[in-house]
């Protein structure tokens, strides 16, 4: 699914204009940016956590040149579903 198609459910289910229901996805997504980019988590009951995780300093390797690198410690954004979501997940989608 793509943010297309999340406007375009959304704008159906509430009778909404397309237009009005991109700026609303568009600014709740640079929210969860801007606070993530600003050291805040983001949490959202019953669905999950926008979350920063820290990742430790560590040695890689340059295949190419065949040398090793030293990859430094750094944050990611991350996303933690809640419980419920898992398990809506665990029961309702089949197996491939």
């Amino acid at each position: 699914m793509t943010k297309a198609d999340i406007v375009a459910k959304i704008s159906e289910k509430l009778g909404m204009e397309k237009n009005e229901v991109q700026a609303t996805v568009e600014t709740f997504m640079d929210e969860v940016k801007n606070s993530l980019e600003s050291g805040d988590n983001v949490y959202l009951r019953g669905f999950g956590s926008f979350i920063i995780k820290t990742r430790a300093e560590k040695t890689g390797r340059n295949i190419s040149k065949n040398t090793t690198i030293k990859i430094p410690a750094h944050n990611i954004p991350a996303f933690k579903p809640a419980k419920v979501f898992v398990e809506g997940v665990k029961t309702n989608v089949d197996i491939k």
